[in-house]
């Protein structure tokens, strides 16, 4: 007799979502005004640039690279997260403003532009017996796009909401992003390796520098008054349109790769790679993108954040338990192992 799926005992409440609920908390509290704004914004673009450039000398080319000889799973990824995911944003549009104000509507819409994680979605592969290496380059390859497509898309969707394709926009998308990540690739034989050797404390500065950008970006969004457009319906109407959102993305990827003729451990593979979103990417480029209005526009993305963490850990233990899966149950110790800690905004967690 099949034993019915059990909830895990804990469901991954990320510590680092509480913070930064509790960065907003403070520039709700504690606003940079007047001088101390002007700091505030120059030090959240030298981080931004400083987390681009680090993206770029950790991603190694050569594991890309490797990766290409599974072309057909990792195209599919790239088309869920760039495609799929903008068309269900665009057909959001009809739920505004009966349901979503137009700034939630613009982060919801900025929320499908993003790209894919890589650290949660590994985690969640490996818990449910999938293709753990396939997630790997796909998390990677959607990363690698995201640098071009996200702020490409955002500016040709969002139009004004997102600056548009105005010259200012495009030299900040280029100086704050590009260049710095194609400076870290450059520079990636001579300082990875003090990478890899200092992981633990440059995963701190990735955090800590997200945290800065989430300040300045809300501590502008007080001064602009724009948290007078939100409402607690508002957000729960958000909250709703997320859920389908996220259910509907799960159901695609999962029944979508089973009629493309990708097995079991591909398909778990593409459904956690393909329906989920980086919270470490995106916030940074919102940042770029929306100027004073990046505050607003971020909440959709740290909400649905957690939507899918809580989510997929309940689905990646069930399929761990599918008859098919190979192995049978879980041991406790490799659950440990695997089961994945919060997923910190670092650049191996996009």
């Amino acid at each position: 007799m099949r034993r019915r799926p059990r909830l895990p005992a804990r469901l991954p409440v990320d510590p680092y979502v509480l913070a930064l609920l509790a960065t907003v908390g403070l520039a709700a509290l504690l606003p940079a005004r007047g001088p101390a704004a002007t700091v505030a914004d120059g030090a959240s673009t030298a981080a931004v640039a400083l987390l681009f450039f680090l993206y770029g000398a950790r991603l190694s080319t050569r594991e890309a690279l490797d990766g290409l000889r599974h072309w057909r799973l990792h195209v599919t990824v790239l088309a869920c997260t760039f495609v799929l995911f903008p068309l269900l944003g665009l057909a959001a549009r009809g739920l505004v403003p009966t349901l979503l104000t137009q700034p939630l509507y613009s982060g919801l819409l900025f929320l499908c532009l993003v790209p894919s994680t890589v650290q949660s979605s590994i985690a969640f592969t490996s818990i449910a017996r999938g293709n753990v290496p396939a997630a790997i380059c796909a998390g990677s390859f959607s990363s690698l796009a995201g640098i071009v497509l996200t702020p490409l898309l955002a500016a040709g969707l969002l139009g004004a909401d997102a600056g548009g394709f105005s010259p200012d926009s495009l030299v900040r998308i280029v100086v704050q992003l590009l260049l710095p990540f194609l400076l870290g690739q450059a520079l990636r034989r001579w300082v990875g390796g003090f990478l890899v050797r200092h992981k633990k404390a440059l995963g701190y500065v990735d955090r800590g520098s997200i945290l800065l950008v989430v300040y300045a970006a809300f501590s502008a969004g007080m001064a602009a008054g724009v948290w007078h457009l939100v409402s607690l319906p508002h957000l729960g109407a958000l909250l709703a349109v997320e859920a389908v959102l996220l259910a509907v993305m799960l159901l695609v990827t999962w029944y979508g790769a089973a009629r493309l003729g990708f097995g079991r451990e591909d398909r778990i593979a593409i459904q956690f790679a393909g329906s989920k979103k980086s919270l470490a990417a995106g916030l940074p480029m919102a940042s770029v993108l929306f100027g004073a209005q990046a505050g607003l526009a971020v909440l959709p993305l740290m909400l649905f954040h957690q939507m899918q963490l809580m989510v997929c850990a309940v689905l990646a233990r069930r399929r761990a338990r599918d008859p098919e899966a190979p192995g049978g149950e879980l041991l406790p110790e490799r659950v440990a192992e695997v089961s994945p800690p919060a997923q910190h905004p670092a650049p191996q967690g996009r």
